[in-house]
């Protein structure tokens, strides 16, 4: 896959099949639209095409937004990359981008820079100034400039209509089954190894500190998980605790990740951990021995989980 970083930077000699969105979580919605995207590719006589952006448009149009994100620009990439995508260009979206006209965007862009044969798009897909045009206005323009236009309607989604907004709310309840289903993968975090404090290994949990560089992708609900990391390209699986360590006293969130039957030195490593089950809530207890007593629990309870797997 070609990755552009501007619009401006694109060429290619052949019409193009594109769509064009957000896609935060690559979900099994925006699959349904990038499948249909490569399958009117395969003869090689158009080239295929995804335009998304960032920063994501609500954090530029609202003033304090709190949005967050379910991938960060290199997740989101390695997703499209995946589904056999052959262009994708991550366009800086800004206020002067925003002003664009619906007409506007579909001519100077569309059409004169991307020379586009069909645009495939979601149902409820609104795009130009003010998000005004919908995909009636589209399908005008279309006749208008002469490209095709498919809309890939919500029944075609299971009969369902997945958006990365109740993939978030799913999120930040814990609901990682839910949450996973409309994914279409398990959700995951990618960090790298800082050192913590280390106490984690006095009583028999060592854990890895995992430092995410990105402010703004979304950390789901406080408390356990079990987890399955990927490290030095091989598959551990442990337990994840999202939360400010009561029981010591923490004053900042930290995400720690207990592997099991593993004992390397990883530290400065970027490792990615997939989250495949909430366990419970993280909670302070009265004495260290108590907490070791319910990681204990937590670890019987994982490990069942992922012998059923």
């Amino acid at each position: 896959m070609k990755l552009f970083h501007s619009i401006n930077d694109f060429q290619s000699t052949k019409k193009t099949i594109l769509t064009l969105g957000t896609f935060d979580g690559v979900h099994i919605g925006h699959k349904k639209i990038l499948e249909r995207i490569t399958q009117n590719t395969e003869n090689g006589k158009y080239e295929s095409l995804v335009l998304t952006f960032f920063p994501h448009p609500r954090m530029v149009l609202q003033e304090k937004s709190e949005i967050r994100l379910l991938n960060t620009i290199s997740e989101k990439t390695e997703l499209l990359e995946a589904t056999g995508i052959e262009n994708l260009i991550v366009h800086p979206f800004n206020e002067s981008f925003s002003r664009l006209t619906a007409e506007e965007f579909v001519h100077t862009i569309l059409v004169d820079k991307f020379q586009i044969q069909k645009i495939i798009i979601g149902h409820d897909h609104r795009f130009g100034r003010n998000r005004t045009a919908n995909i009636d206005d589209l399908i005008a323009f279309g006749e208008a400039y002469g490209f095709e236009v498919e809309q890939i309607s919500a029944e075609e989604i299971q009969d369902v209509s997945v958006s990365s907004t109740k993939i978030r709310k799913a999120l930040n309840e814990g609901n990682m089954a839910l949450a996973n289903e409309y994914l279409g993968y398990q959700y995951f975090l990618s960090g790298t190894v800082v050192k913590g404090k280390q106490l984690g290994r006095t009583i028999g949990f060592p854990t890895a500190n995992i430092h995410i560089e990105e402010d703004y992708k979304l950390i789901p609900k406080i408390g356990v998980y079990v987890v399955r990391a990927v490290v030095n390209n091989q598959i551990v699986y442990g337990m994840m605790n999202i939360g400010y360590n009561p029981t010591v006293n923490g004053d900042r969130q930290t995400i720690e990740v207990h592997l099991f039957d593993f004992d390397e030195d990883i530290y400065d490593q970027n490792i990615k951990v997939s989250l495949l089950r909430y366990i419970r809530e993280e909670q302070k207890f009265g004495s260290v021995d108590a907490l070791k007593a319910q990681l204990n629990q937590d670890r019987n309870e994982a490990l069942a989980f992922i012998n059923l797997l």
